[in-house]
């Protein structure tokens, strides 16, 4: 697999003087569904976020087929502003850092031109894993084109609010700056409430999940705004402005360029707003 020229990739990624005007509007390509997007490929949705009107997208480490083959065309695209893998950042077993994980995360997403990569802590111990932090910081500092952001999964261990407090506090003190996700709807999974998590932890939001939250009576599901049973446009609120949102629900319909459309023209307005 051949890395694109590097002057090529930065100027299709560089955003237009209207993105840059202000926070962009991207889609998690998970938002078409695991097995539609396994079956097109990231690039195929990707085109189509760009036609429906998205500043971008967030590739999914989980949804591709065939990374040798998939990754040049994507990174060909300008279009991949976040790439998330789902690989914990810290083992369960030992609380040990996943370096294998995070370097080939940092190493991707800035062949991509992704300015974040996207994690969770799994599983961090505060005190098994306090000294990996200082090894964190320095794999960090070796890559400085990409941010490493920590969203808030749905496990008890990396989703709930004193989880991601308390290893906050850890990673301050080894001199470690993360920004956190905001993921609206994985609170519901964990009993916990956005609204509050907005009101603890906002501060250090760097980019926000927007997603609709539905009760069926065996689980919570995810839904689009429109239908979501929780408030989420006070969510949104009470969050940092000027920060990415991306759309996280599902986007479904005949007409998925349209669906998509309709989706982002909502968030735009809801932020004009304010």
């Amino acid at each position: 697999m051949r890395r694109p020229g590097s002057s090529s990739a930065r100027s299709s990624a560089r955003p237009s003087s209207t993105v840059a005007e202000r926070a962009p509007l991207l889609i998690s390509l998970a938002a078409f569904g695991a097995s539609a997007v396994l079956k097109q490929g990231q690039l195929h949705y990707t085109r189509l976020a760009r036609e429906a009107g998205a500043d971008g997208v967030e590739l999914r480490a989980e949804l591709l087929r065939d990374a040798e083959a998939e990754l040049p065309a994507l990174a060909a695209t300008g279009l991949v502003a976040v790439y998330s893998d789902p690989a914990p950042l810290w083992r369960a077993d030992d609380g040990g850092l996943n370096l294998a994980a995070l370097e080939q995360g940092l190493a991707r997403a800035a062949w991509l031109g992704a300015r974040r990569l996207k994690m969770s802590i799994g599983g961090f111990d505060a005190e098994r894993s306090r000294d990996s932090l200082h090894e964190l910081r320095r794999r960090l500092a070796g890559e400085p084109r990409v941010e490493l952001v920590i969203e808030n999964d749905q496990t008890l261990r990396a989703g709930t609010l004193r989880a991601l407090q308390r290893f906050s506090a850890e990673a301050e003190t080894a001199g470690l700056d993360l920004g956190l996700v905001f993921d609206m709807g994985n609170w519901h999974w964990l009993g916990e409430c956005p609204l509050r998590a907005a009101e603890a932890i906002g501060a250090r939001v760097r980019y926000i999940h927007a997603k609709g939250v539905f009760r069926r009576p065996d689980r919570w599901v995810a839904v689009p705004l429109a239908e979501s049973a929780a408030p989420w446009r006070a969510v949104l609120r009470a969050l940092p402005q000027g920060q990415p949102w991306a759309i996280e629900y599902p986007l479904q319909g005949e007409d998925l360029v349209a669906v998509t459309r309709a989706e982002l023209a909502l968030l735009n307005e809801t932020r004009e707003i304010g």
